[in-house]
């Protein structure tokens, strides 16, 4: 009986050990003991949670127009890509206010465990509410932020004076694309991004454990590889305007990648409780615009998927840029013609 029970005894030990391995450690709260501090102003959501933010433009009691931003996957409040590359003086110009805030487990706003595209929607109009913008504002969302938009568009559309998705990240596992179409943009990414979505989707209490595992490679967006990007993309990265917009970059995972990236990750390519497909149209009088911005040459957003997604939601105005990356809003005169289109003038 020895014999069994010290194999009985390896086995336990073995599976408490891999347990183990594949649970994150508990997010460093800021402003716990031993966690990062805290430097943002920040609101107080209705569950108790925190909202860090900053602000941008004219004060928003004289604001003409009030913009809420969500950052892309990987960033903070900082990362504002409609603000911090505009050219001087044109929020002032366009009477424009923007308020950006750190998705929840990112930079300085408190982890949210049970996010989900309709909480973050209700954080959202929160702020909102929270900073005084009034019954209706614009929202704009850039990649991962620009998915979230989804689920503004869906649960508050009566909020919005319109809306702007900036290369929305699509899920592949989402109904509107059919099996022929999803097999030949899953399949375009590289292996190691195959696996780390398939994680996700299928295993997303293991995407903690994979995006940090050194035995394969992870995922090359994790990661910044160069060869994610167009050359559009790279001539972005090489200047020194980017540069200096990451220098906050270490913050966006400060409180750990288990409730930033990852949670964002499990959300972004998990099963949503609703189709894009079948959000109703929220300005059927014409008294806003939705609009969708793709780069032709996208590499990490499949431009196939964003192009047949839209063709059927007709209300959406669909803007494809030739030869543009993923990271064409980072493009002064881009970005200017984006901000101005929504706001209705003409460029």
């Amino acid at each position: 009986m020895q014999p069994r029970r010290t194999v009985i005894f390896l086995l336990v030990a073995l599976i408490a050990l891999a347990y183990r391995a594949i649970q994150p450690p508990p997010p460093r709260t800021c402003g716990s003991p031993g966690g990062p501090p805290i430097t943002a102003p920040r609101i107080r959501l209705r569950d108790g949670r925190y909202l860090a933010y900053k602000e941008y433009g004219v004060p928003k009691e004289s604001a003409k127009n009030k913009i809420v931003f969500l950052h892309g996957f990987g960033c903070t409040r900082h990362d504002t890509v409609i603000a911090v590359h505009l050219p001087p003086g044109l929020l002032e110009e366009l009477g424009a206010y923007i308020v950006s805030f750190d998705r929840p487990g990112y930079g300085e706003s408190d982890p949210d465990p049970n996010r989900t595209p309709q909480r973050l929607a209700f954080d959202v109009e929160d702020l909102a509410d929270k900073l005084g913008l009034g019954s209706k504002f614009y929202v704009f969302g850039y990649s991962m932020g620009g998915q979230a938009v989804w689920g503004v568009l869906k649960y508050i559309p009566h909020r919005l004076a319109g809306a702007t998705l900036l290369t929305p990240v699509t899920n592949y596992w989402w109904k509107a694309f059919p099996s022929d179409l999803f097999t030949k943009a899953y399949y375009k990414q590289p292996t190691q991004d195959q696996w780390a979505v398939r994680v996700a989707h299928y295993l997303p209490s293991l995407t903690y454990w994979w995006i940090t595992q050194k035995w394969f490679p992870s995922s090359s967006v994790v990661a910044y590889h160069p060869a994610i990007f167009s050359q559009d993309d790279l001539s972005i990265i090489r200047s020194s305007d980017f540069a200096k917009s990451r220098v906050n970059q270490s913050q966006a995972t400060q409180q750990g990648e288990s409730e930033s990236i990852c949670r964002d990750m499990n959300i972004g390519f998990g099963s949503w409780e609703f189709d894009p497909r079948k959000i109703d149209n929220p300005f059927p009088n014409n008294e806003g615009q939705v609009h969708v911005w793709q780069g032709e040459d996208d590499q990490l957003v499949p431009t196939m998927l964003q192009r047949y997604l839209i063709q059927n939601i007709p209300w959406i105005q669909y803007h494809e840029l030739p030869g543009a990356g993923h990271m064409f809003p980072l493009r002064e005169k881009v970005n200017e013609a984006i901000l101005k289109t929504q706001l209705g003038i003409e460029t």
